[in-house]
């Protein structure tokens, strides 16, 4: 793995208890499965690639990014350059005949499914289920008991019209058919005070179908359960977790897991703005009426003892990179799919990535070739080492903040052929970066860069370029914004003005995050 320095954020408290989120950072709509003593996690990707994130724990708590499911998004075209708001959303993870599932909705083409026998691939091409603007958060069912297959979806307003609503169908045992026009199971319109349903996960216990869902919209909303004999109902419903007396606001949408000692628990996100939708683990029990619930009483934990599992070492997905063999690792994403050509094969370590020409350099949010992940924590220093080997006057790379606005440091080409240390952001509403701070030389083309993120997504930048005056800070705290539907993201990328002919390199190494 690509790893080397820093400190990750760690849930498990090392004394038999752990604290929440167990991932601290924005790993949206998550959905979870366990075969044997393993458990799999996947995630909303929207429109990064490689999408479809494939996490594993053996206990819940301690948790490692062991690949992804999709290498491409499709139709190849529609994801060229950055689609934040499209792309996956809130796929399902199931395992079935030997075989792991991922169901998914894109809100612009329809419902897709893949396979694969090992997690870690290769999975199937994606095959469309269901076509159609507006489907979305799709789960599959597969009843043990009768051998029949089903399929529950939710539906985006923006797309289609509709929200509010879960559709159920048939589905052929293999996954590849709809067998019926499909039914409304639940039509939440009918429900005082129930909005925004959406999100479900469907299952089968105790001799009923289980739908758990989440109503009332991303910030401020509940998990709802509905249960039915039948599964095209009528299900009755009932609110089994609620932020109550909690800070943890909204605290829904996920999977329920049942352990290989029995006990059963809840994973669901909670939004936090510019970190996105960290997920926390619930424990969840029965209570005399057969219906789930989950926390304390339908309120959210934050320290709890456990899942009873072998005892395993504090983990938390990667975010330091030491480049080896100048391969980045499984924590890095395109922000749209990826050309040959954006990265240069070495020997050494260091990522050398391209300096891509490109009209549109002045605003890292239409740009393809920006190489980002998640922020690990909401308080964290990141840094990375730069040099800027482009010849090219205009030709720039650096470290990024980037969501609804941006801000940077790095080291740009000079029309004089020198190099200077500058740091540019954008408002939200601005189409053009502009200066944070005054430039100055960085005389021996390469820099040492740091962010440091408070409370808040608070941001100080900060840059050391050799000259024997060590790390200075640069330009007032930047508030870093997330996208609509995605947490603010770090960034590496190296540009050049257009032209004719390469443009050269930008090397980045001993890129290092501490929580």
């Amino acid at each position: 793995m690509s790893t080397s320095g820093g400190r990750p954020w760690t849930a498990d408290l090392g004394d038999g208890t752990y604290r929440n989120p167990v991932l601290n950072a924005d790993w949206s709509d998550p959905d979870v499965v366990r075969v044997g003593e393993d458990f799999y996690l996947t995630a909303s990707s929207f429109g990064r690639v490689p999408g479809l994130s494939l996490l594993h724990s053996r206990d819940l708590v301690n948790w490692s990014l062991v690949g992804h499911a999709l290498d491409r998004l499709e139709p190849a075209a529609d994801f060229a350059v950055p689609r934040h708001d499209r792309g996956v959303w809130a796929p399902s993870l199931r395992h079935h005949a030997g075989r792991f599932w991922i169901f998914w909705g894109d809100p612009d083409h329809g419902i897709q499914q893949i396979s694969a026998k090992d997690i870690r691939g290769p999975w199937t091409a994606p095959h469309l289920l269901k076509a159609g603007r507006g489907l979305i958060d799709a789960c599959p069912l597969w009843d043990e008991e009768t051998g029949e297959a089903y399929l529950v979806h939710a539906w985006a307003k923006s797309r289609s019209g509709i929200k509010n609503r879960l559709t159920g169908h048939r589905m052929s045992p293999d996954g590849r058919e709809l067998l019926d026009e499909g039914k409304t199971l639940v039509d939440a319109d009918t429900i005082p005070g129930w909005f925004t349903l959406e999100g479900p996960k469907l299952y089968r216990h105790d001799g009923e179908f289980w739908i758990l869902a989440p109503a009332g919209g991303v910030t401020t909303g509940w998990q709802g359960a509905f249960r039915s004999r039948d599964f095209f109902g009528p299900y009755e419903e009932r609110v089994v977790l609620a932020q109550g007396r909690t800070g943890v606001n909204g605290p829904h949408q996920g999977g329920w897991v049942r352990t290989a000692a029995g006990e059963d628990w809840f994973l669901h996100f909670q939004e936090r703005g510019a970190y996105g939708r960290v997920v926390h683990l619930q424990p969840m029990r029965w209570d005399d009426e057969g219906w789930p619930v989950i926390g304390d009483a339908g309120e959210p934990v934050s320290v709890h003892p456990k899942p009873a599992a072998p005892r395993q070492p504090a983990e938390a997905p990667a975010s330091s990179d030491s480049f080896p063999g100048g391969r980045y690792g499984r924590q890095w994403q395109w922000t749209a799919n990826p050309r040959p050509g954006w990265t240069v094969e070495h020997a050494g370590d260091g990522l050398r990535l391209s300096c891509v020409r490109t009209a549109y350099a002045h605003d890292l949010r239409a740009l393809p070739h920006v190489l980002v992940q998640r922020l690990p924590a909401e308080t964290f220093t990141a840094e990375v080492e730069v040099r800027l080997g482009s010849e090219v006057a205009g030709a720039k790379a650096g470290l990024a903040v980037l969501g609804d606005a941006f801000s940077w440091i790095g080291l740009e080409r000079s029309d004089g052929g020198g190099v200077r240390l500058v740091h540019r952001y954008a408002e939200t509403v601005a189409e053009h970066e502009r200066d944070a701070e005054h430039s100055r030389p960085a005389a021996q083309g390469r820099a040492r860069l740091r962010i440091e993120a408070g409370a808040g997504a608070r941001c100080r930048f900060h840059a050391d370029t050799g000259d024997g005056t060590g790390f200075r800070p640069s330009g007032q705290v930047f508030a870093a914004e997330p996208w609509r539907w995605v947490g603010a993201l770090l960034g590496l990328f190296a540009t050049a003005p257009t032209g004719t002919g390469p443009a050269g390199t930008a090397c980045f190494t001993g890129f290092r995050t501490t929580a």
